[in-house]
């Protein structure tokens, strides 16, 4: 399931315009949720435990999609 989770971040080149006044930020990132590739559920899915649910905010381990607030990728980073 970790490869499921490295997918769902998007890395791309903005433009940089010649006359921008902000320096440019090389690469920029975005998150594509997993429920966009599922089409339906099926049944049997493994689930997370009711606690561990509660705290992941879904019951399904397929449609979990961590936050965190600085997935930007900047210059020199991965």
């Amino acid at each position: 399931m970790k490869d499921h989770l490295n997918n769902q971040v998007r890395v791309y080149k903005p433009f940089i315009g010649p006359f921008d006044p902000c320096p440019p930020l090389k690469y920029r990132s975005y998150v594509v949720p997993p429920n966009q590739y599922i089409t339906f559920q099926p049944m049997d899915w493994p689930q997370f435990s009711l606690e561990e649910a509660l705290t992941r905010g879904t019951l399904w381990p397929h449609l979990y999609s961590p936050y965190s607030p600085n997935r930007n990728v900047q210059e020199g980073g991965a």
